[in-house]
């Protein structure tokens, strides 16, 4: 096991990660931007280093500087969460290239899945079913393709996530205006503009199969997570298992993803993202080659700490099981982020004035907050997760209402209130609800700030 490791991220996935590695027995190195010094992930850590002012794109996507600090503090590995550069195959490279060990898949993996056409089309290869659609096209070739697979379509950014450079065209005359800006917010958010078309599937739900893979060609499937409640296709509520799924399916999925794992000699943790059905065929969408936020829903039902086992795996490890991960009752993750739901989910930042979180069996709050913690505005909104487990769903439903319903944050806006009225809604306890969910419900506001 590695000596030191860099945590090259902020918030409550660095806390997470600072407290798997002294589990372990391990010294963790926090980097921080000048307008995080002094929160929670940088006090616990063994070391901090400041590697820049506030904005992202000088602090921590300042690839140089977050190299720099793991060298100069002698760091075996680094440790990069989600977000920021997590998915750099740069990074990765500019790790190695230090004595570095990432802890993730290798660089070329990452570049090969961070590319969603190319992934798509080896994934095909090795045999995921994908939704009807085009490679890369230029904007005078989208009509002839949307044409071909037919409309609704969806533009989505060949180098996306998290809904940036996708927009929903319905009619002809709509699509070169929509291409136009998809193009130029992908190119501003990813420095890629690269367009490319899906049919839509609708109404859809979004499932995803969590994997972990040694170096030796073990995989672990961890089972599904159900994803299909968003807004502007960003996750607020997950759960698992989905109540969508029947066994036949799930085991097919995983077995599909496993298979998938070992044709591109995946390595470290990741997930596998599907669009399913309505009559229960599952198409591939994409590999996210890193940590998910909504990772501790998995870890709830199957007891497996994927941040420690991330860490085992990249020191060398071999996975003690693999196969179907064991599973025991059903886990839900509430994202609690400082945003305003009666205004399109707006930012709102500012500072948490009380902070008392909820507790009792079953109950697990992954944050970084305290009370006078400053949520700034150059980052994400999350505030934290709150993750709660019982032996089935509804159970689990309820005593969600009852953490949420303890939970005293004030301060600033956030999304408890609307999470306490997804899940106490008849179309939740239900399960029969789709990515478009609060579009048809209006339970809040959706569209944009």
């Amino acid at each position: 096991m590695f000596s030191r490791v860099l945590v090259a991220n902020r918030g409550e996935i660095a806390v997470r990660v600072i407290r798997a590695l002294h589990e372990l027995g391990v010294e963790a190195v926090a980097v921080y931007s000048t307008a995080d010094a002094g929160t929670l992930h940088t006090r616990l850590a063994d070391q901090a280093v400041c590697i820049g002012p506030p904005s992202a794109t000088e602090s921590y996507l300042n690839l140089p500087s977050v190299v720099a600090a793991g060298e100069t503090t002698r760091c075996d590995a680094v440790h990069p969460g989600y977000g920021f550069l997590a998915e750099n195959p740069d990074f990765v490279k500019a790790c190695e290239e230090n004595n570095l060990v990432f802890v993730g898949p290798d660089a070329d993996v990452m570049a090969r899945m961070g590319d969603k056409v190319a992934a798509k089309r080896e994934l095909a290869e090795a045999g995921l079913p994908l939704v009807p659609g085009t490679g890369a096209v230029e904007a005078d070739e989208a009509r002839a393709g949307a044409a071909e697979i037919g409309f609704p379509v969806l533009l989505k950014a060949s180098a996306g996530g998290g809904g940036k450079g996708m927009r929903l065209v319905e009619r002809p005359d709509d699509l070169e205006d929509a291409f136009a800006r998809a193009s130029a917010e992908a190119l501003a958010a990813f420095g890629d503009g690269t367009l490319y078309l899906e049919k839509l599937i609708t109404p859809a739900r979004h499932v995803e199969i969590q994997v972990l893979c040694d170096a030796d060609g073990g995989v672990l499937t961890l089972g599904e997570r159900e994803c299909s409640i968003q807004r502007r296709h960003q996750k607020l509520i997950e759960e698992s298992p989905s109540p969508a799924l029947d066994d036949s399916t799930r085991e097919a999925m995983e077995s599909a993803v496993t298979r998938a794992c070992r044709a591109i000699s995946y390595l470290n943790a990741g997930t596998f993202e599907f669009l399913l059905a309505p009559d229960g065929s599952y198409y591939f969408i994409e590999l996210n080659a890193r940590l998910q936020v909504e990772h501790p829903v998995s870890e709830l039902v199957t007891g497996i700490d994927i941040v420690r086992e991330q860490l085992k795996i990249a020191a060398g490890e071999q996975l003690h099981e693999t196969g179907r991960a064991a599973r025991r009752g059903h886990a839900i993750e509430v994202r609690l982020n400082a945003e305003d739901p009666s205004r399109g989910f707006a930012p709102a930042p500012g500072v948490i004035e009380r902070f008392r979180p909820p507790l009792g069996p079953g109950i697990r709050l992954d944050t970084h907050v305290e009370e006078g913690s400053v949520i700034p505005p150059y980052y994400d909104s999350l505030i934290g997760k709150l993750i709660v487990w019982d032996e089935n769903r509804d159970a689990t439903i309820e005593r969600s209402l009852r953490a949420l319903g303890e939970l005293d944050l004030r301060g600033v806006r956030t999304t408890r209130e609307a999470a306490l009225e997804i899940l106490a809604s008849e179309g939740f306890r239900s399960g029969q609800y789709s990515t478009s969910f609060l579009d048809e419900t209006r339970l809040v506001a959706v569209g944009a700030p």
